[in-house]
């Protein structure tokens, strides 16, 4: 399995910034694409941003311009930088990366426990 642990939600105004943290650990698998999406109550989970292991991204034509997605392949980690937040931004965040296992070569999807974000007026 692999194991997804987020950080760096929170409560922020209007305007604000927060970055979001996500390491991935799981020692037989092979980390691929990795990602954001998120989840307003009442609404369906939707993208918000992706990156492959090389470095190409996309992104929500809603958060475009405002979020910026990296990662580090070192630490198996990805980053979402938040920037310009607006209350509709409001929702958890869930971590997701994409992961083949080392032996049987299958490639299985895994999501982290999901971290609130909160942006206030």
């Amino acid at each position: 399995q692999v194991q997804l642990v987020e950080s760096g939600g929170g409560l922020v105004q209007a305007g604000g910034s927060l970055r979001l943290s996500c390491a991935a650990s799981g020692s037989m698998f092979s980390i691929n694409l990795m990602g954001w999406y998120r989840q307003a109550p009442g609404n369906e989970r939707e993208l918000v941003a992706g990156i492959t292991t090389t470095g190409t991204t996309n992104y929500a034509e809603s958060v475009k311009g405002r979020f910026t997605i990296s990662r580090d392949n070192t630490k198996n980690t990805v980053y979402l930088q938040m920037t310009g937040l607006k209350p509709e931004d409001t929702a958890v965040y869930y971590c997701t990366a994409n992961a083949r296992h080392q032996w049987s070569q299958s490639i299985q999807d895994f999501w982290g426990q999901g971290t609130q974000v909160t942006v206030s007026l």
